[in-house]
């Protein structure tokens, strides 16, 4: 066993039997803790990416991050206060110091950096919520963590053809492929025990959705790392890089569950 892999089983057998006992007995400040938790790790890697050595810059778009998250957190649809908080930050961007360009692109970076993680991590939170709400959080942890990891053993063993090579080079079509089949067996084992009184179908069709969007996101991450010339957000995580690194694959599937329960189960 190479000592990446090795790294990785570690920290998923760590993690993993925590994640379960929130999730499944936790009380629900408990979770709503956890996710504030790693979205200030993650934005603070994000930010740490984006500007490096600006350690004001650093500070100004983790609290705007920060922002979104208690906005989606306490009010759900936060309208007036998300206008007003995106109106402060425009003025502060406004009177900072620095060329004209180089301000707009900062703020440009902070307001991708605050929506991705501030505003869209948070829909675990509201999934978490709704009727049956762990019972959907553990079901799309399973779908999405069970699709990575089938993907990484096939991608790595039968993996030829490159899914995005200017993006994430060792991504494979084959290893894709594999997430997709290991997301939906994962859907059809965790839906028997966890949601069974939605028929099979539905079950195959959120868990294929969820695993493409899993790995719609990773790439999405990679896209910025690349963009920041980095190959990791961090290095918190031995075997996984940073939190942001482990968080990817997890954002969009949880906005699409999110918004699917409140459009199709009300």
């Amino acid at each position: 066993m190479d000592a990446n892999l090795k790294s990785r089983w570690v920290t998923a057998l760590v993690a993993i039997p925590l994640l379960i006992l929130i999730i499944g007995w936790g009380d629900a400040r408990l979770f709503v803790g956890l996710f504030l938790f790693v979205t200030i790790v993650a934005l603070h890697e994000f930010f740490s990416m984006a500007f490096p050595g600006l350690v004001g810059e650093q500070v100004v778009g983790i609290f705007f991050g920060i922002g979104l998250f208690l906005s989606v957190f306490e009010f759900e649809s936060p309208d007036i206060g998300l206008s007003l908080f995106l109106l402060s930050y425009f003025l502060i961007y406004l009177f900072m110091g620095g060329e004209l360009k180089e301000r707009l692109m900062r703020l440009a970076w902070t307001l991708l950096g605050g929506f991705y993680l501030g505003y869209l991590l948070p829909q675990w939170i509201l999934l978490f919520r709704l009727p049956r709400g762990r019972s959907w959080v553990a079901f799309v942890l399973l779908v999405v963590m069970l699709g990575d990891s089938v993907a990484y053993f096939v991608g790595r063993r039968f993996g030829t053809r490159k899914l995005a090579p200017t993006i994430s080079p060792g991504k494979t079509v084959e290893g894709s492929l594999g997430y997709i089949i290991g997301s939906v067996a994962a859907g059809l084992i965790a839906g028997k025990w966890l949601l069974p009184e939605l028929p099979a179908g539905e079950i195959v069709a959120i868990s294929a959705i969820a695993s493409v969007l899993g790995q719609l996101g990773d790439l999405f991450e990679s896209w910025i790392k690349r963009a920041f010339g980095v190959k990791d957000s961090g290095q918190l995580l031995p075997g996984h890089g940073g939190m942001l690194d482990r968080l990817d694959s997890l954002i969009f599937p949880a906005v699409f569950t999110s918004a699917y329960l409140r459009i199709f189960h009300p």
